[in-house]
């Protein structure tokens, strides 16, 4: 057996050793001790180098994912401004103002550095000095008293959202994000973006905010004690705020002028003479009153136009349609007037008095159980609402009934039946309708049982039709619906706004149905703004921080009737105001413009209703209780109601006299020889023909089929136009 040759070293070609050689052999003629130190210590390196190596891979590259842009978007509070861009509230962001670095008292500054990171300017973000120091203290306490986070870490901390729990992986993380702040970003910009970002407490965020809450102050005028005390609640701003503990922010504010001292950022005698002051804080305000239910309803439709995430970055400029004066004014007559109401002898339901001195005492119950009401104030032309007022108080109770609850609207419906009619079924107010008794079989759509009466209890017999509406006659009503039909009156109900109705019943013809105060008020602008109804909006534009437009609104509006239906109506509801109408006692507010409206009383007076324009404006005004019940004996819409829509109208015209137009809208008019009985143009054979000025568009196009004999004469034309309008013309209406 032949035997195995021993194996030799393979030895490694030269080009491999080099330095690992060399220093291989080195060690290797060392005892012991110093070989395996050396060897250890040049191991330690590698695993170090490799170490770093994995860091920058898989941290690097996590930080790389956060946007540096991010640091200078802070949340700013968006403010919501009035008509004549006034600032009436402030919604989501942060209540911070951010201003730049030399906008801010060099005190601060040097109070800031000496506190948070004195070395600030002499490190890269991270402060090995302070990591040492931080470490040994922490080693000799036994626990953890001092971080080592410096100016450019809590940067980058709060401005990603990296949150205060403290993981080894979330801590990598900051190194990394801070490194490349540093590496992109100037200290003095970094500094600057810091100042912004502070919580002081209290929901104040930023330097200028803090200054100006707690002092009265702009940054750039604080005084040295004043600036330290500042710096010194950064570390606790709920624990040290000046508001709760005072005292503690005296501590504070005298450790950072100590520490000012100590760092050659002060000298002795200024920061003696500055804790020798006592510094003055201002008094915490009270609690937000701004909440308004226009502003509320601001905040709503921003959710419908906006992205969560732009709303809550804030920093928005939205301006609103709301005249101020007109809001207090009709905040101010709905509770004047309301409170008269509850001061009646006796008035059965809790007064508002009452509620507030069980709430004084801790025994109110969860809602107010006191009487209630709603405005609504819009533009005829535009639709832009001027004034919105939920409830009569919104701290109170923040439910917004002008917006949000869907009352039964009792005879404020009725305009809508009677336009159907005269739209879509050849009538006018002098068509001949019965207000006889509803005898089983009369209406085809309702049961037997169906049998309205009228408010009164009376019945008046054959009567024009105007008078079924003047009177808000329910027997007559129910039968102008029934000859437009009720497809027609659902269908321009909906059409003019009104999208809450359910079913079919012939009762809606009589406003047994609900509906909000918003939508009813904007469906009867319709008839003051010649058969147009303009779409109600509150926010009229949007800019962002760099005063970009980001959202308009504008004008939108459609026809819902004609303007000869239009201007028929308008007759008509002026003479409910006017003697022998159900809102005659308009005459005592002395209104200066030509109005008009239906009030609106629901069974057993749970609802009191008023709805009216004039050229201008359409106003609404609804009163009752949250939980319905009889309001009080006689509480009509026009007693309860009425009186706030004349104060506020009043108002309307005082504070906006450069635009109150003198009379409604007129269309052209054709005279015409019409029979009373058809509505067509009479003949030779019509009883009582009527000579009437018709519009031009509601001119009937035959002679009356019920009396046929000769015409009285030739068929109406309208009369010509004056000028055929030019391309620009025609241009310009497109966009009108």
């Amino acid at each position: 057996m032949p035997q195995r040759q021993p194996t030799t070293k393979r030895k490694l070609p030269p080009a491999r050793l080099g330095l690992v050689r060399l220093f291989w052999q080195w060690t290797s003629e060392r005892r012991w001790f110093v070989r395996w130190f050396w060897r250890g210590m040049v191991a330690g390196c590698l695993c170090g180098l490799l170490m770093l190596l994995a860091f920058e891979l898989y941290f690097g590259t996590l930080a790389r994912r956060f946007s540096i842009d991010e640091l200078g978007k802070m949340p700013e509070r968006t403010l919501v401004l009035d008509d004549a861009g006034n600032v009436i509230g402030k919604l989501h962001g942060e209540n911070r103002t951010v201003i730049t670095l030399d906008a801010v008292s060099p005190y601060f500054i040097q109070a800031l550095l000496a506190r948070e990171d004195d070395r600030f300017y002499d490190h890269h973000g991270i402060d090995w000095v302070g990591v040492a120091r931080a470490f040994v203290r922490n080693l000799k306490a036994g626990k953890t008293i001092q971080g080592a986070s410096t100016i450019s870490m809590q940067l980058a901390r709060n401005s990603f959202g990296l949150g205060e729990q403290k993981t080894f992986h979330r801590k990598l993380l900051e190194i990394a994000l801070t490194r490349r702040i540093e590496s992109q970003r100037s200290k003095a910009a970094i500094l600057e973006a810091y100042v912004n970002r502070i919580f002081f407490g209290n929901g104040i965020y930023g330097i200028e905010r803090a200054a100006r809450a707690y002092f009265g102050k702009a940054a750039r005028d604080l005084g040295v004690d004043e600036a330290a005390l500042l710096a010194g609640i950064i570390r606790g701003p709920n624990k040290f705020s000046p508001y709760r503990n005072p005292a503690g922010a005296m501590i504070q504010r005298d450790v950072v002028l100590e520490r000012m001292v100590e760092k050659n950022r002060l000298s002795a005698a200024d920061a003696a003479q500055a804790k020798s002051r006592p510094t003055r804080i201002l008094t915490p305000p009270k609690a937000s009153s701004q909440e308004t239910y226009a502003l509320d309803a601001v905040r709503h439709e921003l959710d419908s136009l906006l992205d969560m995430e732009d709303m809550e970055d804030g920093g928005l400029r939205v301006f609103t349609n709301i005249n101020v004066d007109l809001q207090k004014a009709a905040e101010a007559s709905l509770e004047a007037r309301l409170s008269a109401v509850e001061k009646q002898s006796g008035y059965p339901h809790q007064t508002r008095a009452q509620f507030q001195k069980l709430a004084r005492s801790g025994q109110a119950p969860e809602a107010p159980e006191y009487l209630q009401g709603a405005i609504l104030l819009l533009e005829n032309q535009t639709g832009a609402i001027r004034a919105m007022v939920g409830g009569r108080d919104f701290a109170e109770s923040a439910y917004n009934r002008a917006t949000s609850s869907q009352r039964q609207v009792g005879s404020t419906f009725k305009p809508f039946v009677y336009a159907a009619a005269i739209e879509h079924a050849g009538v006018f107010p002098f068509t001949p309708i019965s207000d006889d008794p509803i005898r089983p079989g009369d209406i085809v759509t309702a049961d037997g049982t169906f049998s309205p009466n009228n408010s009164d209890g009376s019945f008046s017999g054959v009567q024009p039709l105007e008078f079924g509406l003047i009177k808000s006659r329910n027997t007559m009503t129910v039968r102008v619906g029934e000859r437009a039909t009720m497809d027609r009156v659902l269908a321009l109900a909906d059409t003019a706004g009104i999208k809450e109705i359910q079913g079919r019943s012939p009762q809606i013809y009589i406003g047994n149905l609900g509906a909000t105060l918003k939508s009813l008020t904007s469906a009867m602008s319709i008839f003051p703004n010649s058969g147009q109804r303009c779409r109600p909006y509150l926010i009229d534009h949007i800019e962002n921080a760099a005063g970009e437009i980001v959202f308009r609104s504008g004008r939108i509006a459609y026809e819902v009737v004609s303007p000869g239906t239009a201007h028929l109506m308008t007759n008509m509801l002026q003479k409910v105001m006017q003697p022998g109408g159900t809102a005659a006692s308009i005459k005592s507010y002395g209104l200066k413009t030509p109005v008009g409206g239906k009030t609106g009383t629901t069974d057993d007076f749970k609802d009191a209703w008023f709805i009216g324009f004039n050229p201008n404006f359409t106003c609404g005004v609804w009163v009752g209780l949250d939980d319905p019940a009889r309001i009080s004996g006689q509480a009509y819409g026009g007693r309860v109601a009425l009186p706030i829509w004349a104060d506020l109208m009043k108002e309307a015209e005082r504070h906006y006299p450069e635009v109150v137009r003198v009379a409604f809208p007129r269309p052209e008019t054709v005279a015409v020889t019409v029979c009373p009985t058809s509505g067509q143009l009479a003949t030779t054979a019509c009883p009582h023909p009527l000579q009437i000025e018709l519009p031009s568009d509601k001119v009937p196009s035959s002679y009356c089929t019920q009396h046929t004999s000769p015409p009285l004469g030739p068929l109406p034309t309208s009369p010509p136009s004056s000028q055929p309008k030019t391309f620009l013309q025609r241009l310009r209406s497109l966009f009108e």
